[in-house]
């Protein structure tokens, strides 16, 4: 009987000693990765045509999150990388944000990468991968996107196409 009681002991001690005094949960990481898949065909309200139309891409962003001891989100800073290919040649993309707006419907910037006519990502052969950190975010955006990221979207925007040449809604990794 003795021997029960001691386990027991044990086990309660093995258990108690198992818990995190760390505020951040799974569900509360620091660092959360969205991906998505860049079409023309996404752009909305109208797809894109023309000698644009061919091109693709891909975006992964990446959200590094400071949040409270509580794990609400206080801000954070944004690392936006995408890789385009099949656009013509000589193909210039001046813009890339984040869009609130489910398929289909097109919404005004909420996060903008940062990237201007001076960063221009220049394509002279018809592909090119782009990288920039956006230090400036409001939490209640970084919020709403990782709460129900299919309601965002990504897109980029080139010369030819200003209100957007490729889009695709943002998918939680």
């Amino acid at each position: 009987m003795r021997y029960w009681g001691v386990l027991a002991l044990a086990a309660s001690v093995a258990a108690a000693g198992c818990g995190s005094d760390s505020p951040t949960t799974p569900s509360q990481t620091n660092t959360v990765v969205f991906t998505t898949t860049l079409l023309p065909a996404n752009e909305a309200p109208s797809p894109v045509t023309g000698p644009e139309a061919s091109g693709r891409g891909t975006a992964t962003i990446t959200f590094n999150l400071t949040r409270d001891n509580a794990g609400a989100i206080q801000s954070g800073s944004i690392l936006f990388r995408y890789d385009l290919t099949g656009f013509p040649a000589g193909t210039t993309i001046n813009l890339s944000h984040i869009h609130p707006g489910a398929a289909g419907v097109a919404g005004g910037v909420l996060i903008g990468t940062g990237q201007t006519s001076a960063t221009a990502l220049g394509l002279p052969n018809g592909a090119g991968s782009y990288e920039i950190t956006a230090n400036s975010a409001d939490a209640a955006s970084l919020q709403a996107i990782i709460d129900n990221p299919a309601n965002f979207y990504f897109n980029v925007h080139s010369s030819l196409n200003p209100g957007g040449v490729a889009r695709g809604q943002l998918v939680k990794q």
